[in-house]
């Protein structure tokens, strides 16, 4: 992630922590992103969830653009980002502000029972991925908090479609007004019911 954006998502998740309720990711990876929301619960004494199978999306498998040989895990072959998400709470001293659940985003979205200040999407970025996260996490979004998508790119030549397409879904929902973009990642504030 970018700094601007970076600077953009921890400002985002500052402002959503004020309504005193857990900030939510979608797609931990190795956890960057995380210590910006982690660091914005801290400050506001709320909790910071991070969802994530760890076991890398698409385009991080064998073969693709963005595989990292460091995070597979040799005994089973397969990549395991879990361990190095730990390291990095804890090198960033953040490991008491976050609970990481460990899953598939709709299996997890199935069982959480409780309202969020803030949803950020960053997990899979397929169709199915993207409006799985989207259809899972978004109704337990509380009024006034914000969704907040990552890898939006209007043009299909700069990046994959599917964050793009959920965006405008949820633009034209009628359920989120557009607060900030900084780059390919989109602020947006629920001031509606529905997804």
């Amino acid at each position: 992630m970018p700094l601007g954006e970076g600077l953009a998502l921890h400002a985002a998740a500052t402002d959503a922590a004020a309504l005193g309720l857990p900030l939510l990711e979608v797609g931990t990876y190795c956890g960057r992103s995380t210590i910006l929301l982690a660091d914005a619960a801290r400050a506001a004494g709320v909790t910071a969830l991070t969802v994530d199978h760890h076991r890398g999306s698409e385009e991080q498998q064998p073969g693709w653009e963005y595989h990292d040989p460091t995070v597979v895990d040799p005994e089973v072959g397969r990549m395991d980002t879990l361990p190095t998400f730990r390291r990095t709470l804890h090198a960033a001293g953040l490991e008491d502000n976050v609970v990481a659940l460990v899953g598939r985003s709709p299996q997890v979205a199935a069982v959480w029972g409780g309202k969020l200040g803030f949803v950020f999407i960053d997990g899979g970025h397929t169709d199915e991925h993207a409006n799985g996260d989207y259809e899972g996490w978004a109704p337990h979004l509380a009024e006034g908090g914000l969704l907040v998508i990552h890898d939006v790119f209007p043009d299909p030549a700069h990046g994959g479609q599917a964050p793009y397409r959920v965006y405008l879904r949820a633009l034209e929902s009628g359920a989120f007004t557009e607060v900030s973009v900084t780059d390919s990642l989109r602020v947006l504030r629920r001031t509606g019911t529905g997804i």
